[in-house]
């Protein structure tokens, strides 16, 4: 069983634990976190790895979306380039995502890759998760803009964002994922650490393909089982998440999402990791998503637009998060009352106006029945800012209650 690391937040003080590039991770308990850089990576912890009997469900080039003819798409080329000609390539369609979350008072960072020259970025669900406010850089000219969340996919880590006031940018050349092989050199570009600037480097190989971990984002609570991935050794770093992983042939073939290793945070042993293993998502699974998004097309995963909010945070002695669609708490029980836990409410938020209080425990979210994060980030994923929907919870005096609330426009996913 591997372990794996936050990529985009080395501020969360996971000693070999797992991460996304982008949020910050599940699986063994955390060590007692240090104290947060002031922007720091966010990723999901993978407890799991399990190489899929199938292959790839994917196949043929989904292609790229709307490379028009006011932006540049980086070139390809026909013979093999070395990872110095890799990133003059493709490090002017990447862009540096900073997301705010102002209910936590916590920054966080990590990669995207821009697929319009209109400024539709491809990233990680757990770089924006959370975000209250969104603020990308785009390599390629050095300007900096606003970002609105277009719409997003928890259970496959995929979300699609919209740059207010671009154009003209450059595109990413996009591969064919399934033409990818064990042994492939690749090169993964990304905001490593979070530093911004020009992305950084990380050279290696395919290992394996088809594979599938659990992760967990700490913020969130959410745990969810990824498939499909591509498995490299090349030693990604906190913030990496939502960054290109790129053939030989400057395509990209990857999403950066999650990677493993024995990880010594800054400031706990003075000393930085490396990724021992590095996970992506194949290209043409996040495009498929991305399309979907673009289409307006809501699934039971998919979810188009503004994040609905309830205002529940999260019970800290538990080692669930808070926020993600709108704030949850931990799992826990009252009275033997199983359900999630609310450990905070925002004032004025739709939970308080509907009287929940810290300490009570939600049994019931739009008829659906929750005992986990999970589920409470899948009964509201299809609902939207302005919805009326039920919610049943026993109080700590161990009565139960059932209204019905308005959601309110809360922070990304």
């Amino acid at each position: 069983m591997s372990q794996m690391f936050d990529e985009d937040n080395p501020g969360s003080g996971y000693a070999g634990g797992s991460w996304y590039a982008g949020g910050p991770g599940y699986g063994q308990p955390p060590v007692p976190p240090m104290p947060p850089r002031r922007r720091r990576g966010r990723g999901l912890m993978v407890t799991g790895v399990v190489a899929l009997a199938t292959g790839a469900a994917l196949g043929g080039l989904i292609g790229s979306m709307d490379h028009t003819a006011t932006g540049t798409v980086t070139s390809t080329s026909k013979t093999a380039l070395s990872s110095s000609q890799i990133a003059s390539r493709l490090d002017p369609a990447l862009v540096d995502v900073v997301s705010t979350d102002g209910y936590q008072g916590a920054e966080s960072a990590g990669t995207g890759i821009v697929l319009t020259s209109s400024g539709e970025v491809l990233t990680n669900n757990h770089v924006i998760e959370g975000a209250t406010s969104i603020k990308v850089t785009d390599i390629g000219n050095g300007k900096s803009y606003a970002a609105k969340v277009v719409g997003y996919d928890a259970t496959h880590d995929v979300a699609v964002i919209q740059l207010q006031g671009a154009s003209g940018l450059t595109t990413a050349s996009l591969g064919d994922s399934s033409t990818v092989q064990a042994g492939d050199s690749v090169t993964a570009l990304g905001n490593a650490e979070g530093k911004g600037g020009t992305p950084s480097v990380a050279t290696g190989t395919v290992t394996a393909l088809d594979q599938s971990i659990t992760a967990s984002d700490e913020l969130s609570g959410v745990s969810e089982q990824l498939t499909g991935l591509i498995e490299t050794n090349a030693p990604i770093q906190p913030g990496d998440s939502g960054g290109s992983l790129v053939n030989s042939y400057g395509q990209v073939v990857g999403m950066d999402t999650a990677a493993g290793t024995n990880y010594q945070f800054e400031g706990q042993s003075g000393q930085s990791g490396q990724a021992e293993q590095a996970y992506a998502i194949p290209i043409n699974e996040a495009l498929s998503i991305a399309k979907q998004i673009e289409a307006d097309t809501t699934t039971s995963d998919v979810h188009i637009g503004a994040t609905a909010f309830i205002g529940i945070g999260l019970d800290n002695s538990s080692n669930t998060g808070s926020n993600g669609f709108g704030g949850f708490g931990g799992q826990g029980n009252q009275g033997g009352t199983n359900g999630v836990t609310v450990g905070n409410v925002v004032s004025g938020s739709p939970a308080a106006n509907a009287g929940l209080t810290q300490g009570d425990t939600i049994t019931a979210i739009a008829g659906q029945t929750v005992s986990s994060a999970e589920d409470v980030a899948h009964a509201l994923v299809k609902y939207h800012p302005g919805n009326s929907i039920s919610i049943s919870w026993v109080d700590q005096n161990g009565q139960s209650h059932t209204t019905t609330l308005t959601l309110a426009n809360g922070p990304a996913a």
